[in-house]
């Protein structure tokens, strides 16, 4: 059920506390363009550094690659994408604003005008290379990641000489024209995906499909995204994309209702075969001595960086009540926490406490960089400060610290966030228990 006041509510926290700011503020911004601020990179980027080691690093079958955004026209011509890369679109005859024609009524939402004739809209990004502005200089802002990686194909196979089954990951940003972007992160004209082309025989395209679909509940798992909250959903043959023969939705409850999240495809071999083709180049595979070449088949999970964020967020908002007082914080799991911990002096003109806290963030910091100093206001402030950014831990240096209480020299005071419960820890076992 769709719940547009918590849409409000992260979207306040995204930007009060340093998360997501909309794209060009201060010059009246630009639709379906966000910025990530302090907090909102370190998250991002520890999503990404996740992802890329559950599904590369700590496995044997996958590499990685990082290709450019602007590539040959002709990749997106074999591709389907520049006769077929389309969005309905309708334009009301009475105010001229655009709408997706799958997404509005019969009058227009606006001024309840009425819509002119549906006519397709390419929403692939052109733009001109070189020095002359002619048909020979057109290119396109890559739609999506998985063009490059099936260009270089061969040249992973040349390189590494792999065997099937194996995959090529990318991380990269992909933009899309929408006519109406719109739901925060979620429909956006820039963003990122994580994308999987796993390479597979013919024959065995069915147990490495169900091996990726349990792999994606395991990223949601891992990241903290609530597995009540995704639910799975066989597209249907009519639905489906022109090159898929099998498709999966991980469609997840957002705010703003239950909308696709990631997907999974089976592909077969339309992407190798199609630029096999069109390019001329040779992109089949000896898998076995003694066998034939084959053109492997293609298991595809797609996973979109900035909804998995927004789905991060929705997980991850909670309000309850600790000391008596409401308050709203974000759960995060610590492995993507963007602060790990905050240091705090319990007094900041105490300069004894300053200096053993600056001893303390100064030791942590160098296993642990995402540890934050923060002196800024009486310490009840600083606790709901640090709940608001999800920081797992709060450690606090008091006089017991300096040994007013002997039995507790050398130990701080460690807060959770999720319970507010606090115990004394020996400065010397911070480091283990917080490392995650």
């Amino acid at each position: 059920m769709a719940n547009e006041g918590l849409m409000e509510k992260i979207v306040s926290l995204c930007k009060r506390r340093g998360f997501i700011y909309p794209g060009s503020e201060i010059y009246g911004g630009l639709a379906g363009t966000w910025d990530y601020g302090p907090f909102g990179v370190e998250l991002k980027n520890n999503v990404k550094q996740l992802w890329w080691r559950m599904f590369v690093q700590d496995r044997d079958d996958m590499v990685g690659v990082d290709a450019a955004i602007l590539m040959n026209p002709k990749v997106w011509e074999a591709s389907g994408h520049v006769s077929g890369f389309s969005d309905p679109l309708v334009e009301c005859a009475k105010c001229k604003r655009r709408f997706r024609a799958d997404q509005v009524g019969q009058m227009c939402p606006e001024c309840g005008g009425k819509f002119g004739p549906v006519r397709q809209f390419n929403m692939m990004f052109k733009t001109q290379i070189g020095a002359t502005e002619d048909a020979t200089s057109v290119s396109y802002l890559r739609p999506e990641t998985a063009g490059g990686i099936f260009v270089n194909f061969k040249n992973v196979v040349d390189s590494l000489h792999p065997k099937l089954p194996f995959g090529i990951a990318q991380i990269g940003k992909a933009f899309r024209n929408e006519i109406a972007p719109r739901d925060f992160l979620f429909r956006s004209r820039e963003f990122e995906q994580m994308e999987i082309e796993y390479f597979v025989r013919p024959s065995e395209w069915k147990e490495s499909f169900e091996e990726w679909r349990k792999n994606v509940h395991a990223f949601n798992d891992a990241v903290g995204i609530s597995r009540d909250a995704v639910h799975e959903l066989e597209v249907a043959d009519g639905d489906r994309a022109h090159y898929s023969k099998r498709t999966i939705d991980f469609e997840f409850d957002f705010p703003f209702g239950r909308k696709e999240l990631y997907g999974l495809a089976y592909r077969t071999d339309f992407d190798l075969s199609a630029h096999q083709g069109a390019s001329g180049a040779t992109l089949s595979m000896q898998d076995k001595e003694g066998e034939p070449a084959v053109v492997p088949h293609v298991i595809e999970p797609s996973f979109g960086v900035d909804r998995t964020i927004l789905a991060i967020l929705t997980s991850a908002y909670t309000e309850d009540e600790l000391g008596g007082e409401t308050r709203a914080y974000l759960k995060f799991a610590p492995v993507i926490a963007p602060i790990k911990a905050a240091v705090f002096p319990l007094l900041k003109n105490k300069p004894e406490l300053v200096a053993k806290a600056r001893e303390v963030y100064t030791m942590l910091k160098k296993d642990i960089p995402q540890i934050m100093w923060d002196d800024n206001g009486n310490i009840g402030k600083r606790y709901r400060r640090q709940d608001e950014i999800g920081t797992p831990y709060c450690i606090t240096i008091d006089f017991d610290t300096l040994g007013e209480k002997p039995e507790l020299l050398d130990t701080v005071t460690v807060r959770d966030r999720d319970t507010g419960q606090q115990q004394r820890v020996p400065i010397e076992n911070l480091k283990n228990q917080l490392i995650i």
